[in-house]
């Protein structure tokens, strides 16, 4: 039996007037299925639609066209009760900053019916359960994240949506958010996360979506999606780099330089590449394979777009 999505769109669409009252369009035609259980990750250039397909899943924008369904309920009838079983963080977080971080749990607790009894348990969960007592005020920027993690935790949601969770976040917090969200997907929730941190992304996520200009280029299980990019390519380091682009431009493969160092694409393994080489005299100091990740299929997939702004 097949298991539902826990988020699925189809052809949504949202425009947007400029000041010059010409139509800007932000989501355009968009099919969106993200999976139950585990992070997905939604990922796309600036302008690309992402904030705005977020703020259409949580009810915040209303779509031109298309059809939305998030825990099974359809959009509009139905979005109280599917928001009822969200957790997310669209905006920076705001707090109380002379009040402790447990005190503005149990005070949000208070004001969404949540469970007073679960915030200590929670502020364990996300890492701060030795700095609870503190004031908000003295938290870093990844420690009111981690406290906005928390806060969404407080109605028990099986979707957390989450918006460029680490952004602005030094190495430390970025590290801390991505297991925390790791911990949630193991824990049987369903996180969908938006993200420019490529490298910290393909760490966390299962699945992932790709958008460009409003329209999905890509989606799929983050291992397929690496799996069905590019080969493979060769790295390797010479000291006569002219001598050695000769060489392997004859056997056909295509070379890239940067000083003396080479990116042969095409080469069936480095070890055909060093046989290459040492026949014409070239041995290679350095010689490695390199691996396509979810960064280069991002680039690949959205590279004539970089630097295009659409809309929010």
């Amino acid at each position: 039996m097949t298991t539902e999505p826990a988020i699925r769109t189809r052809a949504l669409r949202k425009t947007y007037r400029s000041f010059t009252l010409r139509e800007v369009v932000a989501v355009e035609g968009l099919d969106l299925d993200v999976p139950v259980g585990g992070v997905h990750a939604f990922l796309g250039p600036n302008g690309a639609g992402k904030t705005t397909t977020i703020r259409m899943l949580l009810g915040l924008v209303r779509p031109d066209s298309g059809s939305i369904r998030v825990l099974g309920h359809d959009f509009p009838d139905g979005l109280e009760r599917a928001v009822a079983g969200v957790g997310a963080i669209v905006e920076q977080p705001r707090f109380f900053p002379a009040f402790s971080g447990r005190r503005n749990l149990l005070l949000l607790a208070r004001g969404i019916g949540g469970s007073e009894r679960a915030v200590d348990a929670l502020l364990d969960q996300v890492g701060l359960g030795a700095r609870g007592g503190d004031a908000v005020r003295k938290y870093a920027l990844g420690m009111r994240q981690r406290l906005a993690i928390a806060a969404t935790l407080l109605k028990d949601p099986r979707l957390l949506i989450f918006d460029e969770p680490t952004n602005g976040l030094d190495p430390e917090g970025i590290h801390d958010v991505r297991r925390t969200m790791r911990d949630l997907a193991d824990q049987g929730r369903t996180v969908l996360v938006s993200s420019h941190a490529l490298g910290e992304v393909e760490q966390v996520a299962d699945t992932a979506s790709i958008v460009v200009r409003g329209r999905l280029v890509a989606s799929g299980p983050v291992a397929e999606l690496v799996g069905a990019s590019a080969a493979s390519s060769v790295r390797v380091r010479v000291s006569q780099p002219a001598v050695a682009v000769g060489l392997l431009s004859a056997q056909g493969w295509g070379v890239r330089q940067d000083g003396d160092v080479l990116v042969v694409d095409g080469a069936p393994d480095p070890s055909v590449v060093s046989q290459v080489l040492a026949a014409g005299g070239v041995h290679p100091s350095e010689l490695a394979l390199v691996r396509p990740d979810l960064e280069s299929v991002f680039l690949q997939l959205t590279g004539s777009d970089r630097g295009a702004v659409v809309a929010p």
